[in-house]
């Protein structure tokens, strides 16, 4: 069994450490107090131990099975199913990093199933061993603690994320040809972000309005709102990330016409040049290829002028071009 922790609190505090999941179910029920079992990425075989130990619901059980699914909650009698994705930011790649969380919540149990790094699952336990008062309030406030622990490390993914931004908006007009590519990157991790952050909104938000449904203790109503006011600032600066992102791709794609263009143009203006000298050599080219054709009738060959004035042809035809492109700004 992948079991991280397995411990029987009563009052708040630690009273057992069991060395199996049948021990941990008979001290719950012999002791009235809780159990809270953390596991990290168990097999099918597993996690339908564990459902069988504690009686889990089979749906819920399916959709842990299923994974791959977005933050939410959901109730199966006097049983919770919440699914939460974490996610921490990897500095030395520059990347989010995504996973998946999920618990069950009964009467009298906490079972807690990782699939990733993150969160933290030890300092929520320490925390809450800190604060037995806290922890006497039972399963829902190891709910609201791991909440509480998820969302909290969302904020150095925020963090990281406008860093990242930062750069880009630097990079934009230095004509870095990978910018539109990590603009591209970033915009489809803000989105899975926001995937991962928005839907708390409505999570948490149910849990406060129908606390009686979901036997929410009056004492934790404050604990879930202060939970509440950080996913909403998160939510409005996520929003805020895919704004800018869609405008720099915008932006960026605008300068990469103009670059574009200004190229373009200034392929035609060197098109013009070449063009304009190769017509102003053209001409004493083509007067030249005339008397040397080697013709025997040809009247100017014997005119004492003609020498001259084929010279005098090739220049003036090559001024005249010289000047009218000048004058038209192709040379």
């Amino acid at each position: 069994m992948t079991l991280v922790d397995n411990a029987v609190y009563v009052d708040g505090k630690r009273h057992h450490n069991p060395d199996s999941l049948d021990e941990t179910f008979e001290l719950t029920r012999s002791s009235g107090g809780m159990a809270w079992i953390g596991l990290y990425r168990p097999d099918e075989v597993e996690l339908l131990a564990v459902a069988e130990e504690f009686g889990l619901n089979l749906l819920i059980v399916e959709d842990a099975l299923a994974g791959h699914q977005r933050s939410k909650l959901e109730q199966y009698g006097d049983q919770l199913f919440l699914v939460l994705r974490p996610a921490r930011y990897l500095d030395d790649v520059e990347r989010v990093e995504f996973g998946e969380l999920h618990l069950f919540v009964g009467p009298n149990f906490v079972v807690t199933v990782r699939h990733a790094e993150s969160p933290d699952l030890t300092r929520v336990r320490k925390r809450l061993e800190q604060e037995p008062e806290l922890l006497a309030l039972g399963p829902q406030a190891v709910l609201y603690a791991v909440l509480d622990q998820v969302v909290d490390e969302y904020a150095p993914v925020a963090a990281g994320l406008e860093n990242d931004i930062d750069e880009i908006e630097d990079q934009l007009f230095g004509g870095d040809a990978e910018v539109p590519r990590r603009i591209y990157e970033l915009s489809r991790e803000v989105i899975q972000f926001h995937r991962a952050i928005s839907p708390l909104e409505n999570v948490v938000g149910e849990l406060r309005q129908n606390a009686d449904q979901y036997g929410i203790p009056t004492d934790l109503h404050d604990n879930l709102g202060d939970v509440l006011d950080h996913v909403l600032r998160l939510v409005d600066r996520v929003n805020a990330y895919r704004a800018i992102l869609e405008n720099a791709l915008t932006l960026s794609s605008t300068l990469a016409s103009n670059r574009l263009a200004e190229t373009s143009i200034e392929q035609n203006e060197q098109v013009k040049r070449i063009s304009s000298w190769a017509a102003i050599l053209f001409a004493p080219t083509l007067v030249g290829t005339i008397y040397g054709m080697n013709f025997d009738h040809m009247p100017e060959l014997s005119w004492e002028f003609g020498y001259p004035l084929a010279i005098l042809a090739m220049f003036g035809m090559g001024f005249v071009l010289y000047v009218t492109f000048k004058r038209n700004k192709w040379l």
